[in-house]
C-alpha cells in the first residue's frame, strides 16, 4: 500500500539577516512539523545562509529595499504552499507541533493566530515575559502590506490556534543591535501615512523600550487621538505603556486623568491595574502629604490584579502582573503599613518563579 499524501502543504517562511546564532534553534523546533522551510536572506554578513541550509532550509536571497512587506511577500511567493507559518529567526516553536501537523488536513480558509511569548528585560539581570496573539498562520494567497510592522491583508475568519512561540529579540544584548533600525522605517512610514494609529503606537513602543519616554509619549498621544484607536486590539497595551511613561516623566496628573478615562476599558486587565498601582505609589512618594489617601488606592489596584489573575490571552499581558509581581508590590505596601504577617502570607501564596 502507498501512503496517501496530505491534501495541503505547509511551509515555514522566514526572512532573516545576520541571524546565524539563532536561526538553527528556530529551524530545529519547526522542522518535524512542516513540509518545507524557506529562509529568505536579506543581506547577511555572517553565516546565516549556511547555517539555515545545514538545518534543512531552502535558502534564497533578496536585495533589501527598506520594506518588510516586500521581503515577506517575495518569500511567500517562493514557498508557494497551501499554508504558510511565518516566523522570525529570533523566534522558536515552544508547543503546538501537532496543531501544525493537522493543518495538512485542514482547508486553508482562515487565518491562524499564535501566542507569542516575548522575553524582555524587566530590570538589570531579570527577564520578564509578555504575551501577544499574532496572525502568523496564513493561507497560501495571503500577502502583507506595510513597510515596517507589516500586517497580513485578508478578510478571512481569524482562529486562535494552540501554538506557542518564544521570542527573545528584546533582551538587553539584542536591543543594542536593533537600535534605530525600525525607528527609521517607522518614521518614513508615518511620513507617508500620518493618520495611521497603529504606526504611531509602534513608534511609541520602539521609543519606550529604549527609555526615551518623551518621544514615546508624543507617539502614544498621537495614536490615542486618532479615530478608532481605542477599539484596536493593541489599545490596552498602549494604555499601560503610556501610564508607565507618564509616570517616568513625572506627569502624574496627566497619567491619573488618562487612567480615569480608561477604567472601563481596563476593567478586566491585570496589566492596567498593575500600572495604575505603580503610578499611585510613585505619586504618593512624590507627594507624601497625600500618601494616606493614595496608598490604599494603590493597594486596591494590586488586589484587583490578584482577583483577575493571569490573563495571557490579552495582548501585551506581562506574566506576573496577575500574580507574583502584583503580590510583591502589595507586600511592600503591607510591610510599610505594619501588616508584616499579611505581607509574608502573600509572598508565600504568590512566590517569585
Amino acid at each position: 500500500m502507498t501512503a496517501v499524501p496530505s491534501p495541503h502543504r505547509l511551509a515555514l517562511v522566514v526572512i532573516a539577516r545576520d541571524e546565524a546564532a539563532r536561526i538553527g534553534r528556530l529551524l530545529d523546533s519547526v522542522r518535524p512539523w512542516v513540509d518545507e522551510m524557506l529562509v529568505l536572506d536579506t543581506g547577511s554578513r555572517d553565516d546565516t545562509a549556511r547555517v539555515a541550509s545545514e538545518h534543512g532550509a531552502r535558502v534564497a536571497h533578496f536585495a533589501w529595499c527598506d520594506d518588510f512587506a516586500a521581503a515577506r511577500n517575495h518569500a511567500l511567493a517562493l514557498a508557494g504552499a497551501d499554508w504558510h507559518l511565518v516566523l522570525d529567526a529570533d523566534e522558536w516553536l515552544i508547543e503546538g507541533g501537532e496543531a501544525l501537523r493537522a493543518l495538512r488536513d485542514t482547508p486553508p480558509d482562515f487565518v491562524g493566530a499564535l501566542r507569542l511569548r516575548d522575553r524582555f528585560e524587566q530590570a538589570p539581570g531579570r527577564q520578564a515575559e509578555a504575551s501577544a496573539w499574532l496572525s502568523r498562520v496564513l493561507p497560501g494567497p495571503v500577502r502583507y502590506a506595510g513597510r515596517v510592522h507589516e500586517q497580513p491583508q485578508h478578510r478571512l475568519p481569524l482562529r486562535r490556534l494552540p501554538l506557542v512561540v518564544g521570542h527573545d529579540g528584546y533582551v538587553a544584548e539584542r536591543l543594542a543591535d536593533k537600535r534605530g533600525r525600525n525607528r527609521r522605517l517607522l518614521e518614513r512610514a508615518l511620513a507617508e501615512s500620518p493618520d495611521d494609529a497603529y504606526l504611531s503606537y509602534q513608534l511609541g513602543k520602539d521609543c519606550a523600550v529604549y527609555d526615551e519616554h518623551e518621544a514615546a509619549e508624543a507617539a502614544f498621544a498621537r495614536a490615542a487621538a486618532l479615530p478608532g484607536a481605542a477599539a484596536a486590539p493593541w489599545w490596552l497595551d498602549l494604555v499601560t505603556r503610556r501610564l508607565f511613561g507618564l509616570k517616568c516623566l513625572g506627569r502624574h496628573a496627566d497619567a491619573v486623568d488618562f487612567a480615569q478615562s480608561q477604567m472601563q476599558a481596563g476593567a478586566e486587565s491585570p496589566d492596567f491595574f498593575f500600572a495604575l498601582g505603580d503610578l499611585l505609589l510613585d505619586l504618593a512618594a512624590s507627594q507624601p502629604a497625600q500618601a494616606g489617601e493614595l496608598l490604599p488606592m494603590a493597594e486596591a489596584a494590586w488586589r484587583r490584579c490578584l482577583e483577575l489573575g493571569e490573563r495571557p490571552e490579552q495582548t501585551g499581558a506581562v506574566a506576573g502582573r496577575g500574580s507574583f509581581l502584583a503580590a510583591h508590590n502589595l507586600a511592600v505596601v503591607l510591610d510599610g503599613t505594619d501588616r508584616a504577617a499579611e505581607a509574608a502570607a502573600l509572598r508565600v501564596a504568590h512566590p517569585w518563579p
